[in-house]
């Protein structure tokens, strides 16, 4: 019976969460949209740590990596995970500079427009400013927490890698402070920032491998 109204509650309570989010019209859109991009455009850097969960439907629990993000306009971005292994990967320029403990690598992606695509995900969803309708099909949503933007592409190439792209915004300063990547097979990829400052100095050096 304990059980029966646990199951009880805990439906109630997931209802009650999913029916706080609220879909944008599209005078809140315009207005959401505004606020993000201005926010982008004084945004030159960014520093930050970050939790990422990594989810697959055949492990019982998910896969918990953390690190340590750096961004510096107008296209830098380097993840350098610290726990539980040494691994950092540096978007820059035409190329992504890999360090493997120590292992380096470098794979040119200024030849292919996947890549490119994906690069130009990364990087503008770091900043929060990805709003192209040419590449996705968006919609926004709100709840008390947070605003919410869901991308789907319209690239048939990048969907084979990704079914949808989601974005979560601090209501009070409109800064993604969630990232999240649904692949074809439902399984995901979810990156939560934390001590996020903003236009901090950061050395060239730190996007060399």
């Amino acid at each position: 019976m304990r059980n029966i109204l646990f199951l009880i509650f805990f439906f109630s309570f997931a209802l009650s969460l999913h029916s706080q989010e609220s879909i944008l019209d599209g005078a809140e859109v315009a207005k959401f949209k505004e606020k993000v991009i201005a926010e982008a455009k004084k945004t030159k850097t960014i520093k930050a740590d970050f939790i990422q969960l990594k989810h697959l439907d055949f492990l019982a629990d998910d896969v918990k990596t953390s690190g340590k993000m750096a961004y510096k306009s107008p296209n830098l971005v380097k993840w350098e995970y610290t726990n539980p292994y040494k691994y950092s990967v540096i978007f820059k320029e035409d190329q992504l500079l890999i360090n493997h403990g120590g292992t380096k690598s470098k794979v040119d992606i200024g030849s292919s427009k996947l890549f490119q695509k994906l690069n130009e995900l990364i990087v503008n969803s770091v900043r929060g400013n990805m709003f192209s309708d040419a590449d996705f099909e968006i919609s926004f949503f709100e709840s008390p927490q947070f605003y919410k933007a869901v991308f789907i592409p319209k690239d048939k190439k990048l969907v084979e890698y990704i079914a949808s792209f989601e974005l979560f915004f601090n209501k009070e300063n409109a800064q993604v402070f969630e990232v999240k990547m649904v692949e074809p097979s439902k399984d995901f990829t979810q990156i939560i920032f934390k001590n996020r400052q903003l236009n901090v100095p950061i050395d060239d050096s730190v996007f060399s491998n």
